[in-house]
């Protein structure tokens, strides 16, 4: 019962940090306030961060504590959920790689149109949703899945915040890039690793 109750709390601070992380999206979205991405340093920078921490946190937790509780058929989702998780994480850190770590985290850098970046705008995110999808796969938890899918929302969510900021500081080069290469995946993206 104590077990319950710690994930059950643990769990709540998961949901907490992801709704931090969707209001300070949906005021970006909504007003003229740019809470994301920060540009700089700045309070938004850290509380962010925050939020995305404690989610984080949260996440490691509860999938430690609520290990294998769901009805998922196993060893298939343990296998799928080992394969996707593991290619996620390869997605995102050699996406991540080409970037410097604070333009990773939302500080204002240079134009990455190279590498992985030529075959999405985004592609650290698709990394961290296919990684996400796996972990939700391979916990086999329901509290997992839920955080997994907030976690998934938020992240299909950014593209759509960071584009006009990206607009107005990349200009034409960013137009032009958004013309030629999807925002996620798509058949650009296939054609282009099929043929190189």
């Amino acid at each position: 019962m104590i077990a319950l109750n710690v994930t059950v709390v643990v769990f709540a601070a998961g949901l907490v940090g992801a709704a931090g992380v969707y209001g300070l999206l949906l005021v970006t979205l909504t007003t003229d306030h740019q809470l994301w991405p920060p540009g700089e340093k700045t309070r938004a920078y850290y509380l962010h961060w925050t939020l995305v921490w404690l989610f984080n946190g949260s996440l490691v937790t509860v999938a430690v504590l609520d290990w294998n509780a769901w009805l998922l058929p196993r060893p298939g989702t343990l296998l799928a959920g080992a394969v996707l998780a593991v290619v996620g994480t390869a997605i995102f850190l050699r996406s991540a790689g080409v970037m410097r770590s604070e333009e990773t985290m939302g500080v204002t850098g240079e134009l990455y149109t190279e590498g992985p970046y030529a075959y999405s705008r985004n592609p650290q995110y698709v990394g961290m949703i296919v990684g996400t999808v796996g972990v939700a796969l391979l916990i086999n938890s329901v509290l997992v899945a839920v955080l997994a899918a907030a976690h998934v929302g938020w992240v299909v969510l950014l593209p759509y915040v960071e584009e006009s900021h990206l607009r107005v500081e990349y200009g034409t080069a960013y137009d032009q890039y958004m013309d030629h290469v999807p925002q996620f995946v798509g058949t650009y993206t296939v054609r282009l690793l099929i043929t190189d």
